[in-house]
């Protein structure tokens, strides 16, 4: 959470609108991108925490224990009754965007329906999260419906606490990802005019901050506040803060001509953001969407951050996320099977190829740790070597570093060009590339019993930097194709092998014992 500094604002006399441990909050839109977010915040700060979800068995496994799963949707009124009986405070984060058909609409009927259940159930207050942009201009259709469902809020005679932010910067948010896809697949772009738009960005971390701290200022103090970050920007000084980090320079050249529609289209293609979406954020942008009135700094301890160190954070907190992400878990959620090349998550590529061999865990695990050094890769090695060697003559470390003598290995350990990043005996391992590289690699091996069998999970994970970094990992298909598949299999091989060679001394044994007995 951010500081509150000397100019902020003095504690208040009142009561708070949300007390931790006694008082009911309801979340809706937890399996979005800000709510998902706020989740496990609110858990963290002991609220007694309920949330609404259409599928809540796709949302049960993600909260805490002591958070409760109520099955409802906002636009099925008599769902919503019992979801918010007892409830205090309630997080509306709802919003159709990323919907076919009119969303304005069904936003509109979604407010209408959950503020009057809200009134009925006793609820005190509703906490929002709308759009910058001034209600005087000819608003965008999406900045128009984000404004129009505070005011239906609004309309139910609670208090509401409305943030209206530009764009968010956050690993996973649609403005964010925007700018990473285009910055990170088109060294050169010719851009339209929305990109020369001024906005005022803020942290999803500082934006959180805000929604949290919502529950702890009185309800008198409800009203619109507007938010931002502490920098005034145009999507193309955002492209260039997210080159700064990456180390990439994209030359930006503005052209007179290009629709959003076609704007849209063409995103659809480049980035990861749906066409559809694309629209609605750039038909936002050519809005100027600058904090005009400062109360929430005179309301809210919250000192947000400049776009340089979102952007940073933005980066921290994924990279954090993925040492903590098990790729089989990601792959097998999304359904996704392994393509031309591998699987996208995020910027990020993933060769993932599984194989089952009838041995333990254990067993294979020992085989897994052994990689390396003088035991080589399993599978072509002399192209390892060769990778290494080329490695060298551009100043790196080569294969040459070895491994260590032991059998297991540790957090930390060199084994030829990588280090050991993480270790969980007989489940996981995962080394990190020092090669020279454009961009970062990783090599993760998973290994799961099943019944009297194991499967072999090897993953590659390639983060590429600009367009070279894409030209080479996808330059490299054919030879990843041999070896990728034969280190999986020369794993496999040697766990049969280690399993004959347990299993001889019994053969032998066993035979002696015969010949005893005759």
């Amino acid at each position: 959470m951010n500081k509150s500094d000397t100019t902020g604002p003095s504690k208040s006399t009142e009561n708070p609108a949300a007390t931790p441990g006694t008082s009911l909050i309801l979340l809706t839109g937890a399996s979005g991108y800000i709510g998902g977010r706020l989740l496990p915040s609110l858990e963290h700060q002991g609220y007694r925490l309920r949330c609404l979800a259409r599928h809540p068995e796709i949302l049960k496994p993600k909260v805490g224990p002591l958070t409760e799963v109520v099955a409802g949707d906002v636009l099925d009124r008599p769902s919503l009754d019992n979801a918010l009986r007892g409830v205090d405070v309630a997080y509306y984060m709802v919003h159709s965007m990323s919907s076919t058909g009119s969303f304005e609409e069904r936003d509109r009927q979604g407010a209408r329906n959950f503020s009057e259940a809200a009134k009925a159930a006793g609820v005190k207050g509703l906490i929002y999260v709308g759009g910058l942009g001034s209600d005087e201009e000819e608003l965008s259709t999406h900045l128009r419906s984000r404004h129009e469902v505070g005011d239906i809020l609004r309309q139910s005679g609670l208090p509401v606490c409305e943030f209206r932010a530009s764009a968010v910067i956050g690993s996973g948010s649609a403005s964010f990802e925007l700018v990473r896809a285009l910055v990170e697949r088109l060294p050169i772009m010719l851009t339209p005019k929305w990109v020369k738009g001024k906005a005022q960005p803020i942290g999803i971390d500082d934006l959180l901050d805000y929604l949290i701290e919502a529950l702890q200022i009185p309800l008198s103090k409800y009203r619109i506040y507007e938010v931002g970050g502490a920098d005034q920007v145009s999507y193309a000084d955002m492209m260039r803060a997210y080159g700064r980090q990456r180390g990439l320079k994209p030359l930006i050249i503005p052209v007179p001509v290009l629709t959003p529609w076609l704007s849209a289209l063409w995103l659809g293609l480049i980035t990861p953001v749906y066409a559809r979406i694309g629209r609605s954020i750039i038909e936002s942008i050519v809005h100027v969407t600058v904090v005009r009135d400062n109360a929430a700094l005179t309301a809210f301890s919250v000192r947000p951050m400049g776009i340089d160190e979102a952007i940073h954070r933005a980066l921290a907190h994924e990279e954090t996320h993925f040492s903590e992400t098990r790729w089989s878990d990601s792959l097998s959620s999304s359904g996704t099977q392994r393509s031309w090349g591998g699987v996208r998550f995020g910027t990020r590529i993933v060769d993932s190829r599984t194989l089952t061999v009838e041995a333990p865990p254990e067993v294979v695990f020992r085989c897994i740790e052994r990689i390396g050094g003088a035991n080589g890769w399993y599978a072509c090695n002399w192209m390892w070597q060769l990778r290494g060697f080329i490695d060298q003559l551009q100043g790196g470390v080569g294969m040459g570093r070895g491994r260590p003598s032991s059998a297991t290995l540790r957090v930390g350990d060199t084994v030829d060009s990588f280090r050991v990043e993480a270790v969980e005996p007989n489940r996981r391992l995962r080394l990190k590339s020092e090669m020279n590289l454009p961009g970062r690699a990783w090599l993760e091996f998973e290994v799961t019993e099943e019944g009297s069998s194991t499967k072999i999970r090897q993953t590659a994970i390639f983060d590429p930097v600009g367009l070279t970094g894409q030209l080479y990992w996808y330059s490299l298909y054919v030879p990843h194709e041999f070896v990728f598949n034969g280190m999986l299999r020369g794993i496999a091989q040697a766990a049969l092998r280690e399993m004959r060679d347990l299993a001889m001394p019994q053969i032998q044994n066993g035979q002696t014992a015969t010949q005893h007995r005759r």
